[in-house]
């Protein structure tokens, strides 16, 4: 075997080869010999070959495959192919070609950093992919008939080299040796690979605040092909290529020749903690005020919105997931909602949470669609080839996604989000392409109330331009109000002057790089289960809470009565108990986590669930929309029209309906208002004007 390569890549082939047969790890096992027999017992014909364990054998080997990686793939090849005819000598026949692998290299090079010095060189460049086009067939070995003497010969005719960019047909016969003729393509004898072209964007954490993101092409073939999908996170080993723009231009592109892709499977494993860190971490664990210092930290230099702080807090630690025997997922991240008058610094907590969460998206309502948000399947204009493009959603996999000015969005990009945020999954069914991406994050949104100012006077769902739909999915909801109060506006006047004239005093209590680390600690290694104390406090919360509007509806004896909690607000319950509980990086929820949980909630529910009709809690109008006054003015109102309907047999007039209205002592103004939400809700149609038929 070794007479067949000459020159620099015989020593290549040599030092390979013995690194196959001689590397041992820790327990003694000659580690690739073991990986060559499950390769051949798997019919694969791609070894994985660790960096680091080459590196340690022999650096300068190492370094050839970063200088010269296309000459070592290539003796790495034959070496393989030599060590699996020993082990196989039948695999090989039916085989034919076997590939190195190489992952893990000691340097990942940013997309943005990738300049012409590294053409023909190894590099490892880590992502996300945000665009796929479809797999295709590449013509790699062409066999080519001959019409003068009709032998068919394979092209090119040296074994180590294949087709490139172009198919140049040959000019002379190497069967016959004459020119003339002409030189016919044999499609079905020709050798072809799987080839697949993804576009690899660089991590919105590694992009430098105000700058675009930068992408880069990667080509992928054979098995490296629909290994990994938009959205997912990526670690590519390749060699950096050259393509021209257009046959005459002096202007070429950089690509990138995928050797190996890793796709990133755990929630943040990109980010790495060293066991100083990790001692960091459990030293501030130990701190009994470590939540309240954790919240401090956040967005210090604005005054006050502890209650808000801490949600923010929570959503950045999470709940944990489960996914049940039969494949159905409970999501474990947290949605969170701030709406508020104007000047209440919104956008700036948004902002201090996208630079503390370890991942994180950033978006404006106003300026995000419904393809931005999820995923938009495009047309390439060089192929005409449908292909799919990752969202802020997709983008945000495994962190949070920030949705500023959420109340700006228009209603049918707004639709998009429902399922991502319940379901934590996009589904595309667009130009022939049917696909189903994670979007496993938290929503943190922020938006401004419909009249510019809330008024207190209104219900919550009169105040905000968002639908039920989007409401009901979120489990924290604040209602911000600037109130003026003389003491509370001294404080935040002098703290405001403190922050702007010495800029050093408003330092947080952890310093935001290790709050970082020690938010992504928790994610990766805490799942605190909760104790029977807790559920026990969690459980009669629920029912005390449901009970409270049973014994309301019987003493009043009407059909409809006040929802206080419904089964979301109880996930929520858990999920913001197991997120407390990882703030202090416990492996058991407590009676404490719960309390406090339940704290947050009743404050939600004050805030937003609370009817300033009836006096009571009612949650109900976020998931309807309406309130329970409205609900049952609705109710009043669809048996008025019926009776119209059955007794003179048309529709009923709007004066005819406020006659009956007035009989039953119901103010002119909510029954219209009732009136309007029943047409917008499907439940009558006017047939002719101001005059109503149910449905």
């Amino acid at each position: 075997m070794s007479e067949e390569i000459a020159g620099e890549t015989l020593d290549y082939y040599e030092r390979f080869l013995d690194f196959i047969r001689n590397y041992r790890d820790e327990s003694g096992r000659i580690k690739y010999i073991d990986r060559i027999r499950r390769m051949i017992l798997f019919e694969r014909s791609s070894l994985i070959v660790e960096y680091p364990d080459l590196y340690r054998y022999d650096p300068d080997l190492a370094q050839s495959i970063i200088d010269e990686p296309d000459k070592f793939l290539r003796s790495a090849s034959k070496a393989i192919e030599e060590v699996v005819a020993q082990e196989n000598p039948e695999y090989v026949k039916r085989k034919k070609r076997f590939i190195p692998r190489v992952v893990n290299l000691y340097e990942t090079v940013k997309v943005r950093e990738i300049k012409s010095e590294y053409i023909g060189k190894m590099i490892q460049i880590e992502g996300i992919i945000t665009r796929m086009l479809p797999v295709k067939s590449k013509l790699v070995k062409a066999v080519f008939r001959h019409s003068k003497c009709g032998a068919e010969f394979l092209w090119p005719e040296s074994e180590d080299e294949v087709i490139g960019e172009r198919l140049e047909k040959p000019t002379i016969c190497p069967v016959c040796g004459e020119s003339g003729g002409t030189f016919t393509l044999v499609k079905e004898k020709s050798v072809y690979i799987d080839y697949q072209r993804v576009m690899i964007q660089e991590r919105p954490e590694d992009v430098p605040g105000g700058q675009m993101p930068r992408s880069i092409e990667v080509e992928l073939t054979e098995d490296l092909v629909d290994t990994a999908r938009p959205g997912d996170r990526v670690s590519v080993v390749g060699i950096v290529r050259l393509q021209q723009t257009s046959s005459r231009s002096p202007l070429f592109d950089l690509y990138v020749e995928a050797n190996s892709i890793r796709v990133s499977e755990k929630e943040l494993e990109e980010v790495s903690i060293t066991r100083e860190d990790e001692e960091k971490i459990k030293e501030l664990a130990r701190d009994p005020w470590i939540r309240e210092k954790i919240i401090a930290s956040i967005a210090p230099s604005i005054y006050g919105h502890w209650d808000l702080k801490e949600a923010i807090a929570l959503l950045l630690f999470g709940g944990i997931p489960k996914v049940k025997p039969d494949g159905t997922r409970i999501r474990g991240d947290i949605h969170v909602l701030f709406i508020g008058d104007p000047g209440m610094a919104k956008s700036q907590l948004l902002q201090a949470a996208s630079r503390i969460a370890p991942r994180a998206v950033f978006t404006s309502g106003k300026g995000s669609t419904a393809a931005g948000l999820t995923a938009a399947v495009l047309r390439d204009s060089k192929t005409g080839e449908y292909y799919l493009e990752a969202g802020a959603l997709v983008l945000a996999d495994g962190g949070i996604a920030i949705i500023d000015e959420i109340d700006k969005m228009r209603n049918e990009d707004r639709v998009a989000i429902h399922e991502a945020m319940e379901q934590q999954v996009i589904s595309i069914s667009k130009a022939g392409i049917v696909a189903r991406l994670n979007a496993r994050a938290s929503v943190l949104a922020a938006g401004n109330p419909k009249f510019g100012l809330y008024d207190p006077t209104k219900p919550f769902v009169d105040n905000v331009n968002l639908p039920p739909t989007i409401l009901s999915r979120f489990d924290l909801i604040f209602v911000l109000r600037d109130v003026p109060e003389k003491r509370r506006d001294m404080e935040m006047a002098r703290y405001i002057i403190e922050t702007h004239t010495d800029v050093e005093k408003v330092k947080p209590e952890i310093d935001p790089q290790l709050l970082r680390k020690y938010i992504m600690y928790a994610r990766r290694y805490v799942r605190p289960r909760i104790n029977e104390e807790a559920r026990n406090l969690i459980v009669e919360f629920f029912t005390h809470m449901r009970a409270s509007a049973l014994s309301k509806l019987r003493n009043e004896g009407s059909g409809l009565m006040p929802i206080p909690i419904t089964a979301r607000q109880l996930e929520a319950l858990i999920r913001l108990t197991e997120a407390h509980a990882r703030m202090a990086l416990k492996d058991e929820a407590t009676e404490e986590d719960a309390a406090e949980a339940i704290r947050l909630t009743i404050s939600f529910l004050r805030s937003v669930g609370f009817d300033v009709e009836t006096g009571t809690f009612d949650i109900g109008a976020i998931m309807t929309g309406a309130t329970l006054g409205t609900r049952r003015i609705m109710s009043v109102l669809l048996e008025i029209i019926k009776s119209i309907e059955s007794s003179k047999g048309r529709c009923a007039t709007l004066k005819e309906i406020m006659d009956e209205v007035k009989k039953k002592n119901i103010p002119q103004d909510k029954a219209r208002e009732a009136l309007n939400k029943m047409h917008q809700n499907g439940l009558i149609y006017e047939s002719r004007t101001d005059c109503f038929r149910s449905t």
